[in-house]
């Protein structure tokens, strides 16, 4: 398969925004569903701050999408092909 050079660009960025491990473990949340910034921060015991920091990047990679409702902001993965990244990567990292 031949890439042409704005897609060879595009999937490096994919990679480069996966390459964080925290990341990976808010993906690795929101595979569970729909939930709040202050949520994933309990979760993963980061400040609220440090969460919204690393969503801001997954939502420029649209890796993941925002819900607002009144002053509550829901973040959720933005499609099942997100899913199956993450499924695929961590079988790979689990194999052998």
């Amino acid at each position: 398969m031949k890439l042409t050079d704005i897609n060879a660009i595009q999937l490096a960025e994919l990679f480069s925004a996966l390459s964080d491990a925290s990341r990976v473990r808010i993906i690795s949340l929101l595979i569970e569903g729909e939930t709040r910034v202050s949520s994933l921060a309990e979760e993963l015991n980061m400040t609220e701050s440090a969460v919204s920091h690393q969503l801001r990047g997954l939502r420029q990679m649209r890796l993941v999408r925002a819900r607002k409702s009144g002053r509550q902001v829901f973040y959720s993965l933005d499609d099942k092909h997100v899913i199956e990244l993450f499924h695929r990567g961590l079988d790979h990292v689990q194999h052998g």
